[in-house]
């Protein structure tokens, strides 16, 4: 199982550099994984946040085809995601969260968004590598099927990676450039 974690870890730090082009994984990558997960999802946490802001509030209906999710959905279910994941590594049952739904306004969205990220973070900020191994039944599993902590805290990022390149997608179909290009872009000081 370290074995997996392991690779999903080099797997998400490949993705995350690929996504994020100011946060060199050189950078925020240990020996501790509970520290990688966290700083995976700092990165992505904050390029989804800005991503939810930097999209205008008529925008927010905007769909890539007809088949897709509307931005505003494609954020609501982000959200909800967050919850899901970040409760069954905390321990409890997820709640039942409906963000997904039709006609929500940007406001609303990028609070779920927020409250998501922000229930997520404290989850993060509680795991150790001592408790990143324990394992956590997994919410839908009808055979009471079970995975560890840190698993559902990496699917979690891999999740909010996979999202975040859609909301790019979404942004520059828009003529927005996305946060994670346009922060390196930025004058520095």
């Amino acid at each position: 199982m370290r074995l997996l974690a392991s690779v999903l870890s080099i797997g998400l730090a490949t993705s995350m550099s690929a996504q994020t082009s100011d946060g060199l994984y050189s950078n925020l990558l240990s020996m501790s994984m509970a520290a990688n997960a966290k700083a995976m999802q700092a990165t992505i946490g904050r390029n989804l946040a800005e991503a939810a802001q930097a999209m205008p509030p008529e925008a927010y209906s905007f769909k890539v085809t007809p088949q897709v999710r509307s931005f505003a959905e494609l954020v609501g279910h982000v959200a909800s995601a967050n919850i899901f994941f970040c409760a069954q590594a905390k321990g409890v049952a997820p709640p039942d969260t409906n963000y997904e739904k039709a006609g929500a306004t940007k406001a609303e969205m990028v609070k779920a968004l927020t409250d998501s990220l922000a229930y997520c973070d404290q989850v993060y900020a509680t795991t150790t590598d001592q408790n990143f191994y324990e394992p956590r039944r997994m919410a839908l599993s009808t055979s009471g099927q079970q995975t560890q902590r840190g698993a559902l805290l990496m699917f979690n990022t891999t999740h909010e990676n996979e999202h975040y390149g859609n909301m790019v997608v979404y942004l520059r179909l828009k003529g927005i450039v996305p946060p994670s290009t346009a922060r390196p872009a930025a004058p520095r000081k």
